[in-house]
C-alpha cells in the first residue's frame, strides 16, 4: 500500500504542472438523512438497487436514478404510488401481468403494474438488455451518462425531446455520477491528465483484470492506453480509462527527452494520443528512436 501511495504521489508530483488532478466529482451522498428535497430523499432510498443492477445488467446507476426520478415524480406519480411503475414503461403485447391505466399525452394507455418497487427497477432493467434497439447502448463506457441519454433519446424511450438534456441535468444537478464509480473504479485512486482520467496500475494488475473490475473491455484499455501485439501493464503504469486527447494541455507545449523515455511514456505522461505525437512529429514516423534532449511538440 505504502509502495502505491508513493507511485501515486510521484505521479501526480511529475504531472502537476500540466493539469493533473484528482477526479474532481463531490463525494455522493449515501445517508437519507442529508436529503435536501424530495428528489434526493429518493436518490438516497434506491442507490443500493441501481448500483446492484448496474453491476448485474451494465447501467449506468446514474440512469437508473435520473430515470426513476423523472419518469415518476421520484416516487410520487400515480403510476409509482398505484402501479409501482418507477420508469413509465407500458404494458406491450409482450407483458402478461397486471396493468395500470394512464393519461400519457392526451392518450390514455395501459402501463405495467408491479408488485413492489423492487420488481420495477428489475423490469427497467430487462427492458433495456431484452430490446435490440437499445443493444448500441451496452457498448459504451459504463461511466458516459451523456451517451446513455442521447442514446435512450435516440432509441424512442421516450417522446420528450428533451428527454436526454433532462437526464443529463438531474445527473449533474444530484451528482448522480458519482454511483457509477461505486461499482466502476473497484475503490482505486482516480487521477486526472489532459482531461481524461486514469489509475496507476498496482501490483499483479494486467489488462485482463482490470478489464473485468473496471468493466472495460480489453481491446478500448489496449486502444486508449496505445498497447498493441502482446503489450501488457505492469505496477506504477498509468492506465487511461477514455480515449487520450489530440494534443496536451496549454502550458505543455514540449516535452525534452530524459533518459529512459520514449514516445510511448511521454504519450502516457501527457495524456496524448501516439498517433498524435507522431503527427506533431514526423520526423519519427519512420519509427526512428528518440534520443535524450529531443524536443517533442506536444501541441
Amino acid at each position: 500500500m505504502k509502495k502505491q501511495l508513493a507511485i501515486i504521489a510521484l505521479a501526480m508530483l511529475v504531472l502537476s504542472s500540466c493539469g493533473t488532478s484528482k477526479n474532481s466529482t463531490a463525494p455522493v451522498k449515501t445517508d437519507i438523512s442529508q436529503a435536501k428535497d424530495k428528489n434526493e430523499r429518493y436518490i438516497l432510498t434506491y442507490y443500493p438497487v441501481a448500483v446492484e443492477h448496474m453491476k448485474k445488467y451494465g447501467i449506468p446507476a446514474s440512469i437508473t436514478l435520473a430515470q426513476g426520478v423523472l419518469e415518476s415524480g421520484a416516487g410520487t406519480s400515480y403510476l409509482a404510488t398505484e402501479g409501482k411503475n418507477h420508469f413509465g414503461i407500458k404494458a406491450d403485447d409482450g407483458w402478461r401481468g397486471k396493468k395500470i391505466k394512464n393519461m400519457d399525452n392526451g392518450n390514455m394507455c395501459e402501463f405495467r403494474k408491479y408488485k413492489n418497487v423492487d420488481e420495477s427497477f428489475r423490469d427497467h432493467s430487462e427492458f433495456l438488455t431484452s430490446h435490440r434497439r437499445y443493444d448500441f447502448l451496452f457498448e459504451l463506457d459504463k461511466d458516459d451518462y451523456r451517451g446513455w441519454a442521447k442514446g435512450l433519446k435516440k432509441a424512442g424511450y421516450a417522446e420528450d425531446k428533451s428527454y436526454d438534456t433532462k437526464l443529463i441535468s438531474l445527473i449533474e444537478r444530484y451528482n448522480l455520477q458519482g454511483y457509477d464509480k461505486l461499482g466502476y473504479n473497484g475503490g482505486r485512486t482516480v487521477l486526472t491528465m489532459n482531461r481524461t482520467p486514469y489509475i496507476i496500475a498496482m501490483k499483479g494488475d494486467r489488462i485482463s483484470n482490470l478489464a473485468k473490475e473496471l468493466g472495460i473491455s480489453k481491446s478500448r484499455i489496449r486502444n486508449y492506453n496505445d498497447i498493441y501485439g502482446d503489450g501488457d501493464i505492469k505496477e506504477g503504469d498509468i492506465v487511461f480509462l477514455k480515449q487520450k486527447k489530440g494534443k496536451a494541455t496549454k502550458g505543455c507545449e514540449f516535452h525534452t527527452v530524459k533518459g529512459g523515455e520514449s514516445l510511448h511514456s511521454i504519450s502516457q505522461m501527457y495524456g496524448v494520443r501516439l498517433k498524435d505525437i507522431y503527427r506533431m512529429n514526423p520526423q519519427y514516423r519512420s519509427y526512428a528512436k528518440i534520443k535524450v534532449g529531443d524536443v517533442i511538440r506536444l501541441r
